[in-house]
């Protein structure tokens, strides 16, 4: 019929095409393709995921997939890329905003890298959120601050950088690290830090749990030590604390080698299978062990499922959460993955970006005039060991582009105006047989090091080719990359090298041959001058010269990497074989007398110190003290004493006590990535205003600070929460080229909130930011509470003249303590004071609020018992683990004696029993407020720390009284428990 069309029928295809299995199906909520493609996966399946590198699933054609990229402060590990500041020092910025800026280059720079190498994983491994609260750990570059409230925030920030904005789609996956209460390198996967509940929430779980709740962390890694006598791996924390906080799968990674731990030793498990069936059910998702070799972990999976010690279904829970992230990552949705093309890589913005992080990272701590430096015609001496360094840490990436102090000035005051002198030590090394070491082909000339030219250069380090040739396939990890032997060895003739000589503090020591390599030690055993920097998971770069008394001006030369003394032989220089060699150590140049040659001749001097991030004080090493190196208080002391004008600029991963009563002018940032020069040759000159604030205090003396494994904040009074001395500098300082002034405070409580406003006014002549700092206290506490505690803050920057209204709205909940008598926050009622100003200790403005909160009411001993651990106070005593799975006890902290006060507790009518439950063996007391022993209960010998016995003794107690338990002997108390 005309106009009619007759309909297409559908043709036959011979070949049936599969229909889309739903965990195909992006139009299916996660959840749904999360459970369709569980059921797919075989048992054996399963388990194979649960390794760091769980292989593929051809038959499904699920891919591989790897836990953990690190992304502390730039892509680390993978070759080239943006270089931000080290993580203090994004701390140091107190700016959200940049954090966050800086975090969604780093993420971006990951998918460009994954795009081009699918080794690069988008689970990413940062931030550390790990609180700064003792300077000597070796980590301190890695976290962001002393205080819970600023690092909560700063990671916040970075973490949603990380994470990107899709609703649905993540740019990466950031895990947080180390959960818990982790400061110590020294015994780290032994050692015990004694964490009481106070401390536990209202310190360190704050941090975590603020930037949880902000739903931009993908999940936790565990840390190595352990808290309360239990490893991290296992600590129950994970599922009591961490996931109640979201309703969001949190994977849980384990840290390198922390699985094995358990047994080989921490010793806290008999074998692998019950460690492994502990830390899974724990909460652990993914083993991050033995490397790429995932069969040892599976064995020992399968060989706890075959003892019954797990079930189809605790594997099954690790792997949805891992399949939750990798589904959030779009692996399975790459058509519609947001993030699937990104490419920004080293572009103009994140150049940009690296300076401005650097920039607004610069703290200003001292200024009486010297800066900035504005003369027309200024002539400046920058000298010191860092003055042309651009250090990198354990976890920055390669340099794409890099800048010195000294290439920083030069380029901004011009190279005739700026001169260097480095201030190493020129020396030789002369044998017992006359001779002297000699670099082969190296000419006996003048260090490089010296005449550093001015430009942006890409970085052609030896380091970051060899770790091409040293990757295994799928490992990405420096720790792989192993010393050259392509070069041939040190020898000794009669003339010998010269060579650079610095001492990092505590004698150790790195030697450096005039044309800028590193004297090192390959796996060989010979010496030779082969690395471009220090560096590596054990550094083969450092030496000790130990002084032998019966040799005059003798000296042993200890290798530091291997342990081993230096010896001379007929193929070479070596550490291996032979006796160890004599050496002389002849001075052809103090590095001061280098130093008062260029500063004498200088209108002002900056002298450049600081750390290198390998040697002392580093992942596996603490420092020892807080005082800058000899060596580098002789370098200031002589420039000093050559030119008054001189300022001290520190580059350093952690504070230093440092002597500044005749030092006008210092400044301090962490190693600031490639722009660090140019951004404080910006700061020094006065284009930019400095505005970093201290993220943690800097002491006086090591005479200031507790023992390192002393993680008690409240008892310990430790960081400026608690801190009763007078510090070198406090938390949250740092001055300006401008000044401030604060007006107009007001405060008013309603409701479920407090409301605080105040006015900052730029009352200088240049532009500059301020970062204004609100802190609170307590004014008439019933118990110990924070001298004051950082509650908001803001960085603001303000024209000369304006000025700006900055308004809080603060939570009742920020006032709040954990009550250990209700086990619980508790807002005490009673006035608080409101403190505003430039730092912690520079308050400008005072207000008082009154809050009604809720009132302290005596401990129901007769109901509850008291838990040991729930002391108010305590003498003598560490909290220990009451079983492996979970539970504290508390025992004399060395086997002797400890006393245990609870305030306040409520007898009722009366008790006349009074029954322990503890383990080990030993005697406890009871005395009532300050009286005399009451009850005396002696603990039989137990067979083990968990075998707990219950114990009773007649008491007569009635009212509220004071209780004191008085611990004797290598008892471990658990509970105690009162009836009529």
């Amino acid at each position: 019929m005309p106009g009619r069309t007759r309909p297409l029928l559908p043709r036959r295809n011979p070949r049936v095409t599969a229909p889309t299995p739903p965990f195909r199906d992006a139009g299916l909520p996660f959840a749904k393709r999360i459970d369709d493609l569980l059921e797919r996966l075989l048992p054996e399946e399963r388990v194979a995921m649960l390794h760091q590198y769980g292989p593929a699933v051809e038959r499904l054609g699920v891919a591989a997939f790897r836990t953990g990229q690190e992304a502390l402060h730039g892509v680390a590990w993978t070759g080239p890329a943006t270089v931000f500041p080290q993580a203090v020092g994004l701390g140091a910025t107190w700016n959200e905003d940049l954090v966050r800026r800086v975090g969604e280059a780093v993420s971006a720079e990951v998918r460009a890298m994954r795009s081009r190498d699918d080794r690069v994983g988008l689970n990413v491994w940062a931030p550390t959120v790990n609180l700064l609260r003792h300077p000597l750990w070796g980590r301190n570059e890695e976290g962001y601050s002393e205080d819970p409230r600023l690092t909560s925030a700063v990671a916040t920030a970075y973490t949603r950088g990380l994470r990107g904005d899709h609703p649905v789609y993540w740019r990466t996956a950031p895990v947080l690290k180390h959960w818990l209460a982790h400061n110590n390198e020294t015994d780290r996967d032994t050692s015990s830090g004694s964490v009481r509940p106070r401390v536990l929430h209202e310190y360190d779980l704050r941090a975590f749990r603020a930037t949880v709740e902000a739903g931009a962390v993908a999940g936790v890694m565990p840390a190595y030590n352990l808290v309360n006598g239990r490893p991290n791996h296992v600590s129950p924390h994970l599922r009591e604390h961490l996931r109640g906080w979201t309703e969001q799968d949190l994977l849980v990674c384990s840290d390198a080698g922390a699985p094995s731990n358990l047994v080989d030793s921490e010793h806290y498990f008999d074998t692998h299978e019950e460690a492994t069936a502990a830390a899974l059910l724990a909460g652990v998702d993914s083993f991050t062990d033995h490397g790429t070799d995932s069969s040892i972990v599976v064995e020992r999976l399968r060989g706890a499922l075959d003892l019954g010690l797990l079930t189809g279904a605790d594997i099954a829970a690790a792997v949805r959460r891992q399949l939750s992230v990798r589904f959030r990552l779009g692996e399975f949705d790459p058509l519609v993955d947001p993030y699937a093309d990104t490419s920004d890589f080293d572009t103009p913005a994140h150049r940009a970006l690296a300076r401005e992080a650097a920039e607004q990272a610069v703290v200003l701590l001292k200024n009486d005039g010297l800066l900035p430096l504005t003369g027309a015609d200024t002539r400046i001496a920058v000298v010191g060991l860092l003055a042309d360094e651009c250090k990198l840490d354990w976890y920055s990436g390669t340099l794409i582009h890099r800048s010195t102090p000294l290439e920083g000035l030069r380029e901004r005051f011009g190279a005739d105006r700026v001169v260097h002198a480095e201030g190493v030590d020129r020396v030789r090394l002369r044998t017992s047989a006359g001779t002297c070491l000699r670099v082969p082909g190296s000419p006996d000339a003048a260090d490089t090091a010296d005449t550093a030219d001015t430009a942006d250069t890409a970085d052609t380090a030896t380091p970051a080719s060899a770790a091409e040739g040293a990757r295994t396939e799928g490992a990405l990890d420096p720790a792989l990359i192993a010393g050259r032997t392509d070069l041939a060895p040190l020898s000794a003739d009669g003339t010998g090298t010269e060579l650079a000589l610095v001492d990092w503090g505590g004698g150790v020591l790195t030697l450096r041959a005039p044309d800028g390599r590193y004297l090192s030690v390959a796996d060989d055993g010979f010496v030779r001058a082969s690395a471009d920097r220090p560096g590596g998971w054990v550094v083969q770069e450092t030496f000790r010269l130990e002084p032998l008394d019966s040799h005059g001006n003798g000296h042993l030369l200890r290798h530091l990497g291997t342990d081993r003394y230096v010896c001379v032989t007929a193929d070479g220089v070596k550490v291996a074989g032979g006796e160890p060699e004599i050496f002389e150590l002849e001075v052809a140049e103090r590095g001061e007398d280098a130093v008062a040659r260029a500063a004498a001749g200088a209108d002002v001097v900056l002298v450049v110190a600081g750390n290198d991030p390998h040697v002392n004080g580093r992942e596996t090493e603490d420092r020892t003290t807080l005082l800058l190196p000899s060596h580098q208080r002789r370098l200031l002391a002589a420039a000093r004493a050559a030119n008054p004008r001189t300022a001290l600029v520190v580059m350093s991963s952690y504070p230093y006590a440092v002597d500044l009563a005749d030092v006008p002018a210092a400044l301090w940032t962490a190693h600031g990535g490639q722009a660090a020069g140019t951004a404080l040759a910006r700061v020094l000159a006065g284009d930019v205003s400095p505005a970093g604030r201290l993220p943690q205090t800097w002491y006086a003396s090591d005479a200031d600070l507790p023992d390192l494994l002393d993680y008690d904040v409240i008892g310990g009074r430790q960081t400026y929460l608690y801190f009763e001395g007078t510090p070198l500098f406090p938390f949250g300082h740092g001055l300006s080229y401008a000044s401030f002034a604060y007006g107009g405070l007001s405060v008013h409580a309603g409701g479920r909130s407090v409301r605080v406003a105040f006015t900052v006014t730029n009352t200088g002549g240049t532009e500059a930011d301020e970062v204004a700092q609100l802190y609170g206290r307590a004014a008439a506490p019933s118990v110990p509470r924070p001298r004051r505690e950082l509650l908001a803050h803001r960085r603001v920057r303000l024209a000369p003249g304006a000025t700006v209204a900055l308004s809080f709205e603060l939570p009742l909940s920020a006032f709040a303590f954990w009550d250990v008598a209700r086990s619980d926050w508790r807002v005490e009622p009673g006035p608080y004071e409101l403190l505003a100003g430039a730092s912690s200790e520079d308050v400008r403005l005072r207000g008082t609020v009154v809050l009604d909160g809720t009132a302290a009411t005596p401990r129901p001993v007769l109901e509850r018992g008291l838990d040991a651990a729930d002391f108010d106070e305590e003498r003598g005593a560490a909290i220990v683990d009451r079983s492996r799975t979970s539970g504290d006890a508390v025992c004399p902290a060395d086997g002797g004696e400890a006393e245990l006060l609870f305030r306040s507790c409520d007898f009722g009518a009366g008790a006349r029993t009074v029954t322990v439950v503890a383990a080990g063996r030993g005697t406890i007391g009871l005395r009532l407020d300050d009286g005399p022993v009451v009850a005396r209960l002696d603990v039989p010998a137990t067979p083990g720390p968990y075998d707990q016995v219950t114990v009773t003794a007649p008491v007569r107690v009635d009212g509220v009284r004071d209780l004191r338990l008085g611990l004797r002997g290598p008892v471990r108390l658990a509970h105690v428990g009162f009836s009529g």
